[in-house]
């Protein structure tokens, strides 16, 4: 594991999914995910989040675009806050979800604004 790409990989998680949710992933790690962890921290994160060709606003995009193709609404509700915090509005996931209907399936796409709307439901009453 590369100790700088790691840790500059947990800085840039923990400003998009919120550092309550990345510390916890890490110190709930056992010695049979944790190897799982590093390599997203590093690799996902580190490697990839961190490069200067797009802005955290487009990453997000493209990822909750790519969720809704693969349905994986775990993570689609992980990565809409992310949006959120990476200045992405209401609005716009919005249309990121409107443009999968087409592409990925009308079904993919209801399921996102479903898994959405619980996701701002909750950031509402906090």
């Amino acid at each position: 594991m590369n100790k700088e790409r790691f840790d500059k990989g947990l800085e840039i998680r923990r400003s998009v999914l919120g550092a309550e949710y990345v510390d916890k992933s890490i110190q709930n790690a056992d010695d049979f995910n944790m190897p799982m962890q590093e390599l997203v921290t590093e690799y996902c994160w580190g490697e990839v989040w961190g490069r200067p060709g797009l802005p955290k606003k487009t990453r997000s995009m493209l990822n909750l675009a790519m969720i809704t193709a693969l349905n994986r609404p775990h993570e689609l509700k992980l990565h809409v806050r992310g949006a959120l915090n990476n200045g992405l509005t209401k609005e716009e996931i919005q249309e990121v979800f409107l443009q999968t209907a087409i592409y990925c399936g009308v079904p993919a796409a209801i399921d996102s604004f479903r898994s959405a709307k619980e996701v701002f439901e909750e950031m509402d009453q906090k």
